[in-house]
C-alpha cells in the first residue's frame, strides 16, 4: 500500500489507530460512493460493519493508489 507522509503521521493518532489496512483498502477497491475533489483526489466511502456500521473515508491521490488520509466519517449521508 502506498501512501503519503501525511497518512502515515495520522495513522499514528489514537483515534485512527484502530482502523484496519483491510478495511483501507476494500473502501479503495470497493467503494460506495466516490467523489473526485477539484485538486484531483479521490474521496472513497464504504461502510464497515465490523467497525458498528460506521462510514470509512479513504482519500487517494489523483494516480488512485497512494493513500492520503483514512478516518471515520461522522457527518458523511449518502
Amino acid at each position: 500500500m502506498k501512501t503519503t507522509r501525511y497518512f502515515d503521521a495520522m495513522r499514528k493518532r489514537p483515534d485512527r489507530a484502530s482502523i484496519r489496512d483491510e478495511w483501507i483498502t476494500r473502501t479503495v477497491s470497493s467503494p460506495q460512493h466516490q467523489l473526485v475533489q477539484a485538486d484531483g483526489r479521490v474521496r472513497r466511502w464504504a461502510r464497515i460493519p465490523e467497525a458498528g456500521n460506521r462510514w470509512l473515508r479513504v482519500v487517494v491521490l489523483a494516480d488512485g493508489e497512494t493513500m492520503h488520509n483514512a478516518f471515520f466519517d461522522r457527518g458523511f449521508e449518502p
